[in-house]
């Protein structure tokens, strides 16, 4: 095992406060600070550190090669992102050999759906890794319109935007409540499938969940805008209740 020790640090939806104390402890205290980005941005989890990370330390920002720019079906896609996770694996173990610590920076929670898990894959076994869990950001999502996700024996179904047409009209059949992610240019797609299950008009759209610029409007009421990537749509269950 390595002498040093790589953190993967969940940041939670996207509001500091809403971190949690070891996750702040661990920042506040970090020599080696790494974090996503896509090239030419200051990245997402670096901007809700913003003014937390100590003087001093050193910040390894891992720029994506690819993000929507080939479609993930591409093989080229999986190629280089591939070739990405590698380097970046191969400069956090340069550094835990020396016996360096590294907080690597993580929106929402390190284990649910994030870039930092396949960095954890390649690390585990010859490197000490330990996950930081934190609050996801459909939490913050369905926290921020006020009413509860689930009831009851409701059944929670989590989808990706990126998925077929098809598929997200089968996994939203029959379901409770429901939480889409990655909405973005697949915005248009998922409207049908919400259409065609009749789940449309019970639907509300939460962009850019727990930070400053939170929106949280009915989706019938959204308009055909192309959303950001930091987009969920919801569906409250209606389930058991006293």
């Amino acid at each position: 095992m390595s002498a040093g020790t790589v953190f993967g640090v969940g940041l939670g939806p996207g509001d500091p406060d809403l971190m949690s104390v070891r996750a702040d402890r661990l920042l506040r205290n970090a020599r080696h600070v790494a974090f996503f980005r896509k090239a030419g941005r200051t990245g997402q989890a670096r901007k809700i550190v913003n003014g937390m990370i100590p003087d001093g330390a050193v910040e390894f920002a891992m720029e994506y090669p690819v993000t929507t720019e080939i479609p993930v079906t591409d093989p080229r896609y999986n190629q280089a992102l591939s070739a990405f996770y590698i380097d970046c694996t191969a400069h956090l173990k340069t550094l835990t050999a020396r016996g360096e610590d590294v907080v690597v920076l993580c929106e929402g929670d390190p284990f649910f759906y994030g870039s930092f898990m396949h960095l954890y894959e390649r690390l585990r076994g010859d490197t000490r890794v330990e996950i930081v869990p934190a609050i996801t950001g459909m939490s913050g999502a369905w926290t921020a319109t006020g009413d509860p996700i689930t009831w009851g024996d409701d059944v929670l179904t989590v989808l990706m935007g990126t998925l077929p047409l098809d598929v997200l009209t089968a996994r939203m059949t029959g379901t409770d409540a429901l939480v889409v992610m990655k909405i973005g240019r697949n915005f248009d797609k998922v409207k049908q499938a919400l259409q065609t299950t009749g789940l449309y008009d019970r639907a509300w759209l939460v962009e850019y969940a727990q930070m400053p610029q939170q929106t949280v409007t009915r989706l019938s009421e959204a308009g055909d805008r192309v959303t950001p990537y930091f987009s969920i749509i919801l569906v409250h269950g209606r389930g058991r209740r006293p």
